[in-house]
């Protein structure tokens, strides 16, 4: 289906100069002189860039057909890791480069939404918090408050995250899987 610039909306995915772009903001411009525009932010969903891109009144683009479908990961496997989809137990072995953002915070046995445009796989999109156990930090300080500086943290998947400083060692922390960013204790 053919769409033009007035059609955009965040979170659309269209397929533009050869490859498949998810709009993550746009901007109606009409400048007192000239033509009105759009100004948009448009993520690659293949390599993961972010351009500003600007459309005129009569560019058209396609849609793109994306689908996402849950499956649990399961181990990891040379250079890939391995996912199974949960309705039909078919296994998928995704290359460590199409996931990259969602290494951090992957656990085995977690469920994750797999984007597909055809049978292309194109990534993982993880909860927006996961919960992780602390597994190297300074000692606590006794008395300290959230709204301190913070501390270094890594967590059971090897990322590491700034922490309150009354976190310890052996905690389960949530952590935001956008930013990295830690939202309180489990």
């Amino acid at each position: 289906m053919a769409i033009g610039m007035n059609d955009l909306k965040n979170g659309l995915t269209i397929e533009y100069s050869n490859s498949i772009w998810r709009v993550l903001d746009f901007q109606h411009v009409k400048p007192g002189k000239g033509g009105a525009f759009v100004r948009s932010k448009l993520k690659n969903l293949r390599t993961g860039a972010v351009n500003e891109v600007t459309f005129r009144p009569g560019d058209k683009f396609e849609q793109a057909d994306i689908t996402t479908r849950p499956m649990s990961y399961l181990f990891a496997e040379n250079n890939g890791r391995v996912f199974m989809d949960v309705e039909t137990y078919e296994q998928v072995n995704l290359p460590d480069d199409k996931i990259e953002a969602a290494l951090k915070f992957l656990l085995e046995g977690m469920e994750v939404k797999i984007t597909m445009y055809g049978n292309e796989i194109l990534g993982a999109e993880l909860p927006s918090t996961v919960s992780l156990k602390v597994t190297e930090t300074q000692p606590g300080i006794k008395g300290a408050t959230a709204t301190g500086s913070g501390k270094p943290a890594t967590v059971e998947t090897g990322a590491t995250i700034t922490v309150p400083d009354f976190i310890n060692e052996g905690e389960t922390i949530i952590v935001n899987t956008e930013d990295g960013s830690y939202k309180g204790r489990a």
